[in-house]
């Protein structure tokens, strides 16, 4: 179907269908935003997890490149949730609940190695541990705002920092559900993290991150 302007608001990374899990303060403010928005007649949408996904490519490099795996880490937990004629999008999702290296998710990135058992527990745990600091930065929060004319802007909290960008959406109605898929690529440092490198940099990760969504609200 046709995309539609005002729907472009609803350009997301994620959403969901129950409440946001960003951090409280920030969950609470958009959470009652969101029922204030409803109760004046506003429609919002939720978007439904079980058709959403995140998956973001990290790529190798370094002199020794050939020894490692490229990886594809995605959430199919996002939450959230859209008022696409108020041009406002909130949602987030957790790190700890990321999967690493889904057999099918590489296959889709046109990965060509095929990691063990214990490279992809590693990369989980060097990703949550080393290089997130999920402990400490458990959430990924993503507020997304446009209006007609203009580009959508997309605001991302991500490992403490927020950082602003432009993003970009199809849009389709169908059944009446809103589906939302795109392309994003992110800088980690652009958030203060430092990519993965071992061996003194003889093998490394990419400071480029190649993100692809698909999110359905309904």
């Amino acid at each position: 179907m046709k995309p539609t302007r005002p729907l472009l608001l609803a350009v997301l990374l994620a959403g969901c269908a129950r409440a946001p899990v960003a951090p409280p303060a920030a969950a609470d403010n958009a959470a009652s935003w969101y029922r204030a928005a409803a109760a004046a007649g506003t429609t919002v949408l939720a978007i439904d997890p079980a058709q959403s996904l995140i998956a973001v490519t990290v790529r190798r490099g370094g002199p020794l490149a050939r020894l490692g795996h490229d990886h594809v880490v995605a959430s199919r937990g996002v939450t959230g949730f859209v008022a696409p004629a108020a041009g406002r999008a909130d949602f987030s999702f957790r790190l700890d609940q990321m999967s690493v290296d889904e057999a099918a998710l590489r296959k889709e990135a046109g990965l060509d190695t095929t990691p063990s058992a214990a490279a992809i527990e590693s990369t989980r745990a060097n990703m949550l541990a080393r290089v997130l600091d999920a402990e400490r930065f458990p959430v990924v929060a993503l507020r997304a705002d446009a209006a007609d004319g203009k580009p959508v802007r997309l605001a991302i909290t991500l490992h403490g920092v927020t950082r602003t960008v432009d993003a970009a959406a199809l849009i389709e109605q169908r059944h009446g559900a809103v589906t939302a898929s795109g392309t994003l690529r992110l800088r980690q440092s652009d958030f203060g993290i430092v990519p993965m490198s071992v061996m003194g940099g003889a093998l490394t990760v990419h400071d480029a991150l190649e993100l692809r969504y698909r999110i359905v609200a309904r």
